[in-house]
């Protein structure tokens, strides 16, 4: 809970009197009736965010009664628990159990949102020890997750603002101003501090540090500035393009201070720049301007004080937002008058979904919520003027609080190129501690020449014997010690720092590419797919696992209202459309009422409009009245009603006709109110104070006393009525299962009346069964009168606990429970979500690329099961192992139940056979291959992929009962829920699970809450290597997708909660296959050739110079010009690789669409791995020792200088590796063949610029090699001897082991048909 406090104690005490706050009557307890998971949010995101994801800091006792439901939540996040609670003695536990007759006491253990029974008629308040060991548990998710930080930590530290007195307000607090800064540098700062930022990188250091080696005079191998060109070379790119970055930061922020907003200032509204607004300032905005700071409204231009925003800049929605002026401001005069006030409020802090405040004004108190605010960056709309408040200015603004990154990840690859660097680290090492250990040899064995032999004499001649300049000479041990440190210096570029531009290069490019990439637009949502992250592109060719949410991922979020169960009878709206809507039927029959039209046509149910327009008033008739009225009054939707004339005619002229549509945040309220008006109850008009609504061309008034709105705890929303008569109703929809557990219970010696509410209940029970099956999402209706004094208790505590600035939802929540009890059912509605199109065939291509798909969601059982089925994503021969516990032993028992029956094997177990494969993508391990005892083969689209298991001697005795059953070979599937999940979520259950979802083929979580979500992808990402991936679209997954590895955002209708915190967006979840199987594809392909062709390019360079060093006394002399040397990696060899790793593709989008199964080259690991790395460092030392040895040999006889050969090694290495990167390139294009051949003449045109230079010791070489026919040939002669081992490798390997890859690359130049093309059997078949 936000609060972090326990329910059980009395959050009703007397309040300090300087607060200011309202002493509650003595006669109200804070026992009162308590329903269980009783709470209100100000909305449904901020269930999702606040909630549903703090709730779970400790895991809750929770003590529930049986009827009114009654749920004390304790949290037991500490040993010292009673401190926590107030002492309860027996008169309290007795006005406990008075305030609840007839009700037998449970106890309830919750974790999140969910709530598990167990039957103990104990009353237990303390802490269990279960709950003390879950704590950990929950914690460690709960911080790998995204939260909010609680809304205010102390009623006595409110924020005050002093409204129309900004003087007062600023100067006792000092309040930061509206200036905004969004840059991270100023002309000061930027040097130092982008420096600092630059080299966080560790490999940035390594060379710095050899570029100050270089400094010194006895290591000075390179010149002293050349030595310097790499590192500045990148920290200058680096710097230019974040310093434009930042340049536009600063331009945006120049411009968006210097807007103006109209300001109160002596009675008048005047222009006043946006960052001289203070808080406590009177701001006016007219329609369509953008709103300056974070204001409570005070007024608008509509009487009832409503005003229209439009948050698509805050959070990305477009639908329009209801905010209220209180009605106690809307009349006030503005200019002219003189206002006054005070508000009350929290600290400033991110969550955008929660505002607590109170406000006194003109003598009143009032509460304020977020409701009542409107946020810097939203529009207003539809209103045309609006006057609030400031209560946070600039930095301290909600929508600046919250512009923060999400988290960063870092690629697999990356983490293993780490690794490999290591590896290379160390071939660095030796190489230079053999050079400084043979230069100490041949020191010690040449001592007594050291004065006439040319590398180290003491004494440089020069002019003769009377000019000598004496050579400093340090003693053996310090020459060796320089020598390794030269060395060092030498051979720096083994460890490639043009890698890491190089790979950001590329990525971005990918990027491009997949932006652009017209077949993932949607056109519905005129969405294109986003890259938010650049770090993790080649992670989409190795996932794993995929963790999906089923509202608005898998379906469409657009809800439409199907059926309806009213008084225990079943009512259906036909899905053709042949029937009318209510306002054809009736029109004749009330010809003078006014009609309504809907954005869109909803069929319904003949006989039940017939029943709603009977004069006769009966039991069957109220019911439905109540049920259709809930339905248009119990909800947060607004109405926007548009004039016009019919175009159609009939026998009384024409009649006005008012087309209305309905704004709302939730789909599902906007369908059941769109489906009320349809049945004649249509909600025309809402203000804070009253509805309006049009009951069959009547229209009726009804007076709002209060509204507790829709919670992941309490699962169901109430709104309290007054009608015209002086009754008081309250009107509560919610899940059924939070509603049946608060209706009025019938007593065994019940009179007819009472066994007729019993057989409504399970009709409805069985009506909700069967639309749950059929994938439909309900919803349960009930209703109850109040009494005065029930209306009394609850408006006293209303009041206290909405206008309270600490624990706010949790005494709204304890509210709620006083009126959300005893109540009468009056029915339950049926709502469709269609599945998006493409989802069936998306998972199933996902399932055939070795990818297991897990669908976490908070719906019911059954309906998930049906979507499942629709989805493919369930089978009709699948074997459903259903995991619904209500405590730890049953889940346990459960669980090893589930595994002695299937025969599955603990992790470890398995993990030898599993290490062991190395085609693992034709089917999952449903049951271990250890307890396999027939062969199985499953084609897939032409591609034969055979797996073959052998089983164990003792296999008949370990599984009698899975083949007593017939279930050898049956795929599992895993149904679990959110309530089993309270207890498995725990180190000791956690393997169990474990164990048995990774055997089944496909893992249904329902009713899980946020974190649960989350615990699951950390369930898999924990205690294994393999790559996960969450796509959701709401704002409850967030804690998923910032959990797995890579996250993706769907741009659906919740919002862009999801989007803001993942790595990629799109707007279809049917674009996830070919992410993944195309995109993610290519990527991995070529970002691991990409990462072994740089090692392998340096590689092979140092390594000639390793061999020339060893020839040369150990030196560390060189023959290659500086220059060359600095060049080689950034200018003569850089091109072409970015070319190649943004542009190769292995294979056409259409084969790897074609064939999901080629997708297993990333579960394989087959573009980059340990093995790959030392082949390839095999071969470049071979091709180091062709490109030194062969042109020593050829021209050891020769008169030629070290300058000359140093610039014919150069020229061999360049092309070299350039045909060596042409032999691996799949696709040619144009810019191909310019980069890799280009890349060629730029080197030859570089080094006839360096040898024109008379100042270079290379002077003129180039033009006297270039005339020679051995030159040429020596290169001709390098490039094939050099490369020949490396293509006859490919030649034996495409011949005799050919890849899958190879086949069907194979099959796409000879242009074979599809049934043509063939996999070959898995490694592990034989």
């Amino acid at each position: 809970m936000t609060s972090g406090q326990p329910l059980l104690s009395s959050s009703f005490h007397a309040s300090d009197p300087s607060s200011g706050f309202p002493t509650p009557p003595s006669n109200i307890s804070s026992f009162s009736c308590l329903c269980h998971t009783a709470s209100s949010a100000s909305s449904n995101f901020e269930d999702a965010l606040s909630h549903s994801i703090d709730i779970k800091d400790g895991d809750p006792v929770a003590i529930e009664d049986k009827v009114c439901s009654q749920t004390i939540a304790v949290e037991s996040d500490s040993a010292v628990t009673t401190d926590q609670f107030q002492p309860v003695d027996s008169q309290l536990f007795q006005q406990f159990l008075l305030e609840c007759p007839r009700q037998e006491v449970k106890r309830v253990l919750s974790w999140g949102t969910m709530e598990v029974h167990n039957n103990s008629t104990s009353f237990e308040i303390s802490g269990t020890s279960l709950g003390q060991e879950k704590l950990n548990k929950s914690q460690r998710i709960h911080h790998k997750s995204m939260q909010f930080e609680d809304a205010f930590s102390s009623e006595e530290n409110p924020r005050l603002i002093y409204i129309n007195d900004p003087r007062r307000t600023n100067d006792k607090y000092e309040f930061t101003g509206n200036e905004i800064r969004t840059s991270k540098y100023t002309i000061i700062t930027f040097l130092p501090k982008n420096l600092f930022i630059q080299f966080h990188r560790v490999a940035y250091l390594y060379f710095l540090a050899i570029a100050a080696l270089n400094q010194l005079p006895p290591l000075a191998v390179f010149g002293r500035t050349v030595s310097l060109f790499p590192l500045l070379f990148v920290l200058v790119v680096t710097a230019i393009k974040d310093g434009y970055e930042d340049w536009r930061r600063h331009r945006s922020d120049r411009k968006e201070n210097n807007r103006e907003a109209r300001v109160l200032q002596s009675g008048r509204f005047v222009m006043k720049k946006w960052k001289k607004i203070r808080a406590g300032e009177v701001v006016k905005i007219c329609v369509d301007e953008t709103i300056p700071c974070d204001m409570v409204l005070l007024g608008t231009s509509d009487p009832n004080g409503i005003a229209y925003i439009q948050t698509m800049n805050l959070d990305g929605e477009s639908n329009l937002k209801t905010r209220y002026a209180r009605q106690e401001t809307t009349s006030t005069d503005f200019e002219g008058g003189t206002i006054s006030g005070l508000i009350r409020c929290e600290q400033p802090n991110r969550n955008i979904y929660e505002f607590t405040a109170n406000m006194e004004f003109n003598g009143h108190r009032v509460p304020l919520s977020q409701s009542n605010i409107i946020l810097r960056g939203c529009q207003l709309k539809n209103t045309d003027w609006a006057v609030g408040v400031v209560v946070y200015a600039g930095q301290e603004t909600k929508a600046m609080l919250n512009s923060t990154a999400s988290p960063s990840k870092r690629s697999k690859l990356e983490n293993y190129m780490n690794r490999e660097t290591m590896w290379l680290s160390v071939f660095l090492f030796v190489m230079c501690a053999v050079v400084a250990l043979g230069m100490g040899l041949w020191l010690e064995r040449h001592k007594d020449q050291l004065d006439t032999l040319p590398y180290y004499r003491r004494i440089y001649f020069k002019n003769g014997l009377d000019n000598r300049k004496t050579y400093k000479y340090y003693g053996l041990v310090m020459e060796i010690f320089f020598s390794f440190l030269s060395s060092i210096i030498v051979f720096q570029i083994m460890i490639p720092i043009s890698l890491y531009i190089t790979m950001e290069l590329v990525r971005l490019g990918q990027s491009y590419f997949m932006i652009e990439d017209a077949q993932m637009y949607d056109s519905s949502s005129d969405s294109r797919f986003q890259c938010r992250s650049l770090n993790i592109n080649e992670d989409l060719g190795q996932i794993r696992y995929v963790f999906s949410d089923k509202t608005g991922t898998l379906t469409e979020n657009k809800m439409e209202f199907r059926k309806a169960s009213i008084n225990g009878k079943n009512y259906a709206s036909p899905s053709h459309t042949t029937d009318h809507p209510l306002q054809e039927i009736t029109s004749a029959e009330r010809t003078e009422r006014q009609r309504w039209k809907l954005k869109s046509e909803i069929n319904v149910d003949s006989e039940l409009v017939a029943l709603l327009t009977k004069d006769l008033a009966g039991v069957e008739r109220n019911a439905a009245h109540e049920f259709f009225l809930t339905l248009a009054a119990c909800n947060t939707v607004i109405p926007m009603v548009t004039q016009r004339l019919s175009s159609s005619c009939v026998d009384s002229g024409l009649h006005e006709v008012e087309a209305i549509d309905y704004q709302g945040e939730s789909p599902d309220e906007q369908a059941l109110v769109a489906a009320a008006s349809a049945y004649g109850y249509t909600l025309i008009e809402r203000t804070t104070g009253h509805i309006v609504v049009d009951v069959n061309g009547e229209r009726l008034r009804l007076e709002l006393l209060g509204l507790h709105e829709f919670d992941s705890v309490r699962k169901r929303m109430s709104v309290v009525i007054r009608f015209p008569n002086n009754a008081v109703k309250v009107l509560v929809k919610g899940a059924d299962s939070s509603m049946f557990n608060i209706l009025a219970e019938v007593a065994a010696n019940a009179d007819p009346r009472d066994a007729v509410s019993v057989n409504i209940r399970h009709a409805t029970q069985n009506h909700l069964f069967e639309y749950s099956s059929q994938g439909l999402r309900t919803l349960v209706v009930a209703a109850k009168d109040l009494t005065d004094e029930e209306l009394e208790e609850w408006q006293c505590r209303y009041e206290e606990a909405s206008t309270s600035l600490t624990e706010r939802s949790t005494k709204l929540r304890q509210t709620a429970a006083l009126i959300e009890c005893d109540l009468n059912l009056l029915g339950a509605t049926a709502i469709e979500d269609k599945l998006q199109d493409g989802v069936p065939e998306a998972i199933e291509s996902l399932r055939q690329a070795g990818i297991k798909v897990w669908v976490l969601t908070g719906d019911k059982q059954e309906t998930a099961i049906s979507i499942g089925l629709s989805c493919k994503l369930l089978t009709q021969n699948m074997q459903h192992i259903i995991i619904n516990g209500t405590s730890e032993e049953e889940c346990r028992n459960l669980l090893a139940d589930a595994k002695a029956k299937y025969g599955i094997k603990p992790a470890k177990c398995r993990n030898k056979n599993l290490k062991r494969k190395k085609n693992v993508d034709s089917e999952y391990v449903e049951i271990p291959d250890d307890t396999r005892t027939s062969n199985v083969s499953e084609p897939a689209n032409g591609l034969q992929g055979v797996r073959q298991v052998r089983g164990a001697s003792n296999v008949s005795q370990q599984r009698h009962a899975g083949k007593a059953a017939g279930m050898t070979n049956t795929p599992l599937a895993l149904i679990i829920d959110g309530n089993s999940l309270v207890y498995i979520l725990e180190k000791d259950l956690e393997p169990e699970l474990f164990d048995l979802a990774t055997s089944c083929r496909v893992v249904l979580c329902c009713r899980v809450a946020p974190l649960q979500k989350a615990g699951m992808v950390d369930l898999i990402k924990s205690r294994t290597s393999d790559m996960t991936l969450a796509i959701g679209d709401g704002a409850n997954d967030v804690s998923m997708i910032q959990m797995a590895d890579v996250g993706v955002g769907i741009c659906g209708q919740e919002g862009r909660q999801a989007v803001m915190a993942s790595d990629f967006a799109m707007g279809q979840f049917r674009f996830l296959k070919r992410l993944l199987l195309v995109h993610g594809h290519w990527n991995y392909q070529r970002v691991g050739y990409l990462v072994l062709y740089n090692f392998y390019r340096n590689a092979v360079f140092v390594l000639m110079l390793f061999w020339y060093i060893l020839c040369t006394a150990f030196s560390t002399t060189s023959a290659l010009t500086d220059w060359s040397s600095v060049f080689y990696s950034v200018i003569y060899t850089s091109v072409p690789t970015i070319v190649v790793g943004i542009l190769d593709k292995d294979l056409s989008h259409k084969t790897l669409l074609q064939h999901p199964k080629l997708y297993g080259a990333g579960h394989r690991q087959e573009s980059y791995n340990m093995n790959l790395f030392w082949i390839t460092m095999i071969d470049t030392l071979w091709q180091s020792l062709v490109l030194f040895y062969i042109p020593l040999f050829t021209y050891r006889n020769s008169q030629i200088d070290i300058w000359s050969m140093g610039s014919l090694w150069t020229i061999s290495v360049v092309v070299l590796v350039n045909v060596h990167l042409a032999m691996d390139i799949q696709r040619w294009v144009l810019i191909t063949h310019i980069a890799t051949w280009g890349s060629i003449i730029i080197t030859y045109a570089c080094m006839v610029i360096l040898d024109s230079i008379p100042a270079f010791p290379n002077y003129w070489t180039i033009y006297h090699l270039a005339l020679s026919p051995t030159y040429w040939l020596t290169i001709l002669l390098i490039t094939i001897v050099a490369l020949l081992p490396r293509f006859l490798f490919k030649v034996m390997q495409q011949t005799f082991w050919p890849s899958d890859i190879q086949i069907a690359r194979e099959a796409e130049i000879l242009r074979k048909l599809p049934n043509q093309l063939g996999l070959k059997p898995d490694q592990d078949s034989s």
